[in-house]
């Protein structure tokens, strides 16, 4: 599933390109949104909250999307090429300039602008908020606390904590700290800088596709994500990789047993799953 920046960005490239246009073509694909059509609305905004997107248009109406595991928006100019097939589209919102295309999005709604909070009011302090305050760290930090007895890959994978975390940023964030991703919350040391890195380590790639925890940009710029069995760059040690969470909460966690001391299962010998 696509982490919060992945959202953020697209979110920022779709305010870009439609906000104040009004749409010569608004088509919805979803299922359950197919008797609508938007065409002759205007864009007012676009609004991400946490993986969470929001388009919203001036008759007070918001349409809400979200990526879950391999959905995205597309930008292309009018008579380009879409670059995956017509059958995924699910939504088709173009302007005189530009033509933006959601692909893949199981879950949408086209509800009032003023009911946002009726999907996204469960979650936490948005991490890419741009008015984050303190207040923000504050509550964060409370629901991190309070799910003490769970194991801390957990907590930071729950958007009810705060949003934004995937698992690339849950693995990253534990091997940074130097904790297991098996270790209780209550055990963590430094709750708070573990909810400030994850919101630095979002913030650092929110304006660009690559998502880099090293510092170096490139493919693959990661400490322990999705390198199971390699070196670990620090130590040397062979990553370890093992499954965390049950049923369709379960993801594929990595970590460096040397530096990242603690509780872990036995590492499973199966290629990992991709994101």
């Amino acid at each position: 599933m696509p982490e919060g920046d992945t959202v953020y960005l697209a979110g920022k490239r779709l305010r870009a390109a439609l906000t104040g246009g009004t749409l010569l073509r608004g088509e919805l694909r979803h299922p359950r949104l197919v008797e609508h059509d938007l065409a002759g609305r205007t864009v007012t905004g676009v609004a991400s909250v946490g993986k969470h997107l929001f388009t919203r248009f001036d008759d007070g109406r918001s349409l809400h999307s979200h990526f879950r595991m391999d959905g995205s928006w597309h930008l292309y100019r009018p008579g380009m090429s879409w670059q995956r097939p017509a059958h995924e589209a699910r939504a088709v919102l173009a302007t005189a300039d530009r033509v933006a295309v959601g692909f893949a999005l199981h879950d949408m709604e086209l509800l009032p602008t003023a009911e946002e909070s009726r999907l996204v009011g469960h979650l936490g302090p948005d991490l890419l908020d741009p008015d984050w305050s303190e207040d923000h760290a504050a509550e964060a930090l409370r629901r991190f606390t309070a799910r003490g007895a769970s194991e801390v890959g957990s907590v930071l994978l729950e958007q009810r904590v705060m949003a934004g975390v995937g698992n690339l940023y849950k693995t990253e964030v534990c091997f940074l700290r130097g904790i297991s991703p098996w270790t209780l919350t209550a055990d963590v040391p430094d709750p708070a800088g573990v909810i400030a890195l994850s919101r630095e380590l979002l913030l650092r790639n929110a304006d660009r596709p690559e998502q880099s925890t090293t510092g170096e940009l490139g493919r693959n710029q990661h400490w322990v994500f999705e390198r199971g069995g390699q070196r670990c760059r620090r130590c040397g040690t062979r990553i370890r990789v093992a499954e965390q969470g049950d049923g369709v909460y379960a993801r594929v966690a990595y970590w460096c047993p040397t530096c990242q001391p603690g509780p872990a299962p036995v590492p499973t010998r199966r290629p990992p799953r991709r994101r």
